[in-house]
């Protein structure tokens, strides 16, 4: 028995009659809009969105929120609708749930991670991007977007000092471009055909990085096959930077053992601290030992050619490989991640295959020969519109600014009673909250557990109060204040505005955690 449709609009019988395939003629798609309506809506929006840049210092940086109370805005529990809401009724409300229930990284003072304030030309070209909704993975599919895309790469490459004559991709982020490094680096430096005869086809992989290294070289070791056991984490100096003498010994040991070392990790920019491993000494061993020399430069890469930038960047040049995050230190909306390589060549000898129905030409790129992903957004276009607008030089001074605003609120928390001045590296500031009375017993175990402890509180009552948004570091064991700079909205003021708001709250912490000790 046929029921009733639970929607507005007619159910399709298979055995369509001559009128239903005449209406087909003439399709009223429920998703469609018609241009009067799609221009009323998407006006709407903008003016919507510049109102809300506009706000933005007005603005609590996060709200004061749990997660009931946001599952509870959205209307968590309801299930899906069976029949469709205006279009416009839809884009207001999402608006405003939006606009009241998120942190805002674009806020000048949102200093918690490093995650840049979105360009304004960079949102109007995701949009543009969504419109024409191209698959950049072929050539064919995509032609001018590929073409903008190799352009990106190669502008990316130019900025930082790489060489231009190679290759690479853009990806979703960061963790994703040192994955696909990873995989270049196992098919070129293993010694066998890797692909065919996987890791089990020759001697134990082995692969270094400090201890400084993010989280995605656990993920890749996990994920390719070699074990997280196969990670040789070499120990830092007390800059948190990679020591080579100890990166030789370990792989002249492993070496010795019979095991194949093949893949050298070294960090332009931690995430903790900024912290610049020794880039020349390390490339400088993996030629010795003929390693794949792979540097995270996820954060870090981009200041390469800014006065005032720790030297050894300059070896980024020397990589095999550098991953960069355009939406980190480039302003770019989220999703915007770069890999570039030396060799064009070692992306395609890791990830070509082509099935019978690829009938795609291999006089140009296609993107699908160089990475994981058959379908790709066009997101070259937002980095592209935003290089163009500012330039090399613009990019270049916006990143020497967040650098030097960092480096004024390192110098202030120094001169202040309340704080202790840890590292400061690029646009990476750590510190920590300490009452006066405490600063003579600096180093004995209760003290300092106390103060990690304060600062714990410190950190949650300042997320509370919306005025910033700061994360965290552990450095020698101690819990620290971390303040990241990649905000084009950031001005003097509001580094100056911090020590003393977090010198109240810090008081006011101190007080609240002694009246509860016995």
């Amino acid at each position: 028995m046929k029921t009733a449709s639970a929607h507005p609009w007619p159910e399709i019988d298979p055995k369509a009659t001559e009128p239903e395939l005449e209406a087909l003629r003439q399709r009223q798609a429920p998703l469609a809009l018609q241009p009067a309506r799609f221009r009323e809506i998407g006006h709407r929006l903008v003016d919507d969105i510049a109102g809300q840049l506009a706000s933005l210092p007005s603005r609590p940086v996060a709200p004061d929120e749990t997660p009931s109370d946001v599952r509870r805005a959205l209307g968590a529990e309801r299930t899906l609708p069976s029949a469709g809401t205006d279009a416009g009724r839809l884009v207001s409300e999402a608006t405003a749930l939006l606009f009241d229930h998120s942190l805002f990284n674009g806020h000048p003072r949102f200093f918690g991670y490093i995650t840049s304030a979105p360009a304004p030309i960079g949102m109007f070209g995701d949009f543009l991007a969504a419109a024409l909704n191209q698959n950049v993975g072929a050539w064919r599919l995509a032609p001018l977007a590929t073409e903008i895309e190799a352009q990106v790469v190669r502008w990316i490459a130019e900025l930082i000092g790489f060489p231009t004559q190679g290759g690479g991709l853009l990806v979703s982020g960061g963790n994703m471009a040192n994955l696909v490094a990873f995989l270049a680096a196992r098919a070129a430096r293993t010694g066998w055909d890797v692909r065919t005869h996987g890791v089990a086809g020759g001697r134990r992989l082995l692969v270094y990085a400090s201890a400084e290294t993010h989280t995605w070289i656990r993920k890749a070791a996990d994920m390719f096959g070699i074990g997280t056991d196969a990670i040789r984490w070499i120990a830092t100096d007390d800059e948190q930077r990679m020591s080579p003498s100890a990166l030789r010994r370990q792989i002249e040991q492993d070496r010795q053992a019979g095991h194949r070392p093949f893949l050298v990790v070294a960090t332009a920019g931690s995430v903790s601290t900024g912290a610049v491993d020794p880039l020349p000494d390390i490339a400088s061993i993996c030629r010795e030992h003929e390693l794949w020399f792979h540097v995270d430069g996820a954060y870090g890469a981009p200041a390469a050619q800014v006065a005032g930038s720790p030297a050894s960047l300059r070896a980024l040049a020397e990589a095999d490989s550098v991953a960069v995050d355009p939406h980190k230190w480039l302003y770019a909306p989220l999703e915007a991640g770069c890999l570039l390589v030396r060799d064009a060549r070692t992306l395609h000898d890791a990830f070509s295959y082509h099935a019978p129905y690829y009938h795609f030409g291999t006089e140009v790129v296609n993107y699908f020969d160089y990475g994981p992903q058959n379908s790709r957004g066009f997101r070259a276009l937002k980095v592209w519109l935003a290089l163009r607008q500012i330039g090399r030089d613009g990019t270049l001074r916006l990143i020497g600014e967040d650098m030097l605003l960092a480096r004024q609120l390192h110098r202030l928390l120094a001169e202040h009673p309340d704080f202790e001045a840890a590292t400061q590296n690029l646009s990476i500031t750590t510190f920590r909250y300490v009452p006066p009375d405490l600063r003579p017993r600096l180093g004995s175990a209760a003290v300092e557990r106390y103060l990690d402890q304060l600062n714990q509180e410190l950190l949650a009552a300042l997320e509370k109060s919306g005025e910033a948004f700061l994360s965290n570091a552990v450095v020698r064991d101690r819990f620290l204040l971390r303040a990241c700079i990649v905000n084009f909205h950031t001005a003097l003021g509001d580094i100056e505005a911090l020590p003393p708001l977090l010198s109240r709250l810090g008081r006011e912490a101190d007080a609240a955690l002694r009246s509860a000790r016995p």
